[in-house]
């Protein structure tokens, strides 16, 4: 199972803390998953990548509640937490930057604590950098503001390359993912621009004259 966390509806779509959704949804749309569907407190849709069925979860029971939907899910289709993988939010990491570990604490996120609370503490973590800001009092307005239109340079390149790759989490190739994500997020070096040709320099005219 495959969990992206965020909060419900349209005012909190483009929210940094919600690029978990964003993930999700991108890799729904890569693997062509079934179309979504309302159960366990949450949005659920499915698909078959080799021989793995794989379901996709999006909570609807706003970020601190998380646990609930997942919970439900993982208990009806008998999925051990060590199957589970979730996406979100990281403020300790900078923006484009991502993490994959299994187990963890849960770093004040609200979302894992509620996971945390129903599952423990042995499901696999994708923690995607979002930033944070240099005052401590701007964290909550942060997470719950919308990405800037600068973000979008490197979102858009991160989103589609996490779909890209994600079959090799399904391996438990964590640290494979890991490298290439890195590999595509690295800045484009500056094509070398062409030499022009050395002048040739004028003949004197003036000696080859006396010469001649």
């Amino acid at each position: 199972m495959l969990v992206g966390l965020g909060n419900p509806g349209s005012q909190y779509e483009k929210n940094r803390h919600n690029i978990g959704f964003m993930a999700v949804d991108e890799i729904v749309r890569r693997h062509r998953f079934s179309a979504w569907r309302k159960k366990f407190d949450g949005l659920i849709c499915d698909t078959a990548i080799g021989d793995t069925k794989i379901y996709a979860l999006k909570p609807q029971t706003f970020m601190n509640l998380s646990g609930n939907a997942v919970q439900a899910l993982a208990a009806f289709y008998k999925i051990r937490p060590e199957n589970i993988i979730v996406f979100y939010d990281e403020l300790d990491l900078a923006p484009g930057k991502l993490r994959v570990k299994l187990g963890g604490g849960a770093n004040g996120h609200n979302g894992l604590k509620s996971i945390d609370a129903h599952l423990g503490k042995n499901y696999w973590r994708v923690r995607m950098g979002i930033g944070r800001p240099e005052d401590k009092e701007r964290v909550t307005g942060y997470v719950l503001g919308d990405f800037a239109k600068a973000d979008t340079l490197w979102l858009d390149k991160l989103l589609p390359v996490i779909a890209e790759e994600f079959p090799l989490l399904l391996q438990k190739k964590d640290g494979m993912f890991m490298t290439n994500i890195a590999r595509a997020m690295q800045p484009e070096k500056p094509k070398p621009q062409p030499q022009a040709a050395p002048e040739t320099p004028p003949q004197d005219k003036t000696e080859e004259g006396k010469n001649g």
